[in-house]
């Protein structure tokens, strides 16, 4: 395995040590800001293998990754996942693995889920009403979320995190109820402001549901908030903590106040394309180097290099924004 000679640093003087890995592009639902109703998955041949995994965090362990997050599409479609949280949970040098999931599966799955070494874990849920979350996702299932939600806090998840993407004129409505109901079941909540990687480019920054106008909402509208103690300088989330002490909010200013100057984080996909951007217009194919015969030295240089090569941002806020041409399902949440 090679030996890491620095930790993983960009151009800019930021520290990567956060591998976020999509499992699949496949997903059992079809949200609107995500990806189209129609959609070609990747053939099974083109995902990576689980041992192709497992190999690439060993490498990128060597060199300094700690955190490991399992994503999609959405991850507990692909078979046997918590054979892959296992092995990944005992990689020397990975101390954190995570999974973002939309909660439909997750009800049967949650024992077996932190059996393997899972411990964090993060549920998407952009509503509280279930006609609109059948709009939203075009598919019914809210029941299975909220019970998925229940169920990893009785197998022993904690925090268990709610992922509300915000977007005005679709989910105002729910961002009260929303807390509410994190504060009634001791979940985190986080709300992300809509970005610009939908399927049928309605993005438009008129509709993001700016960070600021979430925390006024829920502060008059169920207690005030205020900036939380231990707040992580690299996490994408500014905490606040209610002053009651009922619980926090995570808020994801994406788009109004972008946390590129601190980003910790590089990307693998599905069919094994490293990212170091989410919004990224260039990628190392690893599964090509894997599958070609690569040392591990070999791939450990790759994970340098793209990290090296980081942009300053994502520019969403500038002119020259380009949209990547992969949408969020195949690029990884």
């Amino acid at each position: 395995m090679p030996t890491p000679t620095a930790p993983l640093i960009d151009r800019f003087g930021r520290v990567h040590n956060n591998l976020r890995i999509s499992v699949t592009d496949r997903c059992n639902i079809r949200c609107t800001y995500c990806m189209p109703e129609l959609v070609q998955f990747l053939p099974r041949q083109e995902l990576l293998t689980f041992e192709e995994i497992e190999r690439f965090v060993r490498v990128a362990a060597s060199q300094r990754i700690t955190k490991v997050r399992l994503t999609g599409g959405e991850p507990l479609v692909r078979r046997d996942l918590p054979v892959l949280v296992e092995k990944l949970a005992h990689v020397p040098g990975i101390v954190d693995v995570g999974l973002t999931t939309n909660g439909l599966l997750l009800s049967p799955m949650a024992r077996a889920l932190f059996d393997a070494g899972l411990r964090r874990i993060n549920v998407s849920l952009d509503t509280m009403d279930p006609g609109r979350f059948e709009r939203l996702t075009r598919r019914p299932g809210f029941e299975q979320v909220i019970a998925g939600i229940l169920a990893a806090r009785e197998v022993g998840f904690s925090p268990v995190k709610i992922n509300a993407v915000a977007i005005k004129g679709e989910t105002d409505l729910d961002v009260v109820p929303l807390g509410r109901f994190a504060r009634e079941h001791g979940l985190e909540l986080r709300f992300i402001e809509y970005m610009p990687l939908d399927a049928g480019n309605a993005w438009e920054r008129d509709k993001v549901l700016l960070a600021s106008e979430i925390l006024d909402l829920l502060s008059r509208e169920i207690g005030p908030l205020s900036p939380a103690p231990d707040q992580d300088p690299r996490a994408p989330a500014v905490d606040y903590d209610y002053l009651d002490g009922g619980g926090r909010v995570g808020l994801i200013a994406s788009v109004s106040r972008p946390f590129c100057g601190s980003c910790n984080r590089v990307r693998l996909t599905a069919d094994g394309k490293l990212r170091n951007c989410l919004f990224a217009l260039e990628e190392t194919d690893v599964r090509a180097l894997i599958r070609g015969g690569a040392s591990d030295d070999e791939l450990a240089a790759a994970l340098r290099d793209s990290v090296a090569g980081k942009w300053e941002g994502h520019q969403i806020n500038a002119a020259g924004f380009i949209k990547p041409d992969r949408l969020m399902h195949s690029i990884g949440g």
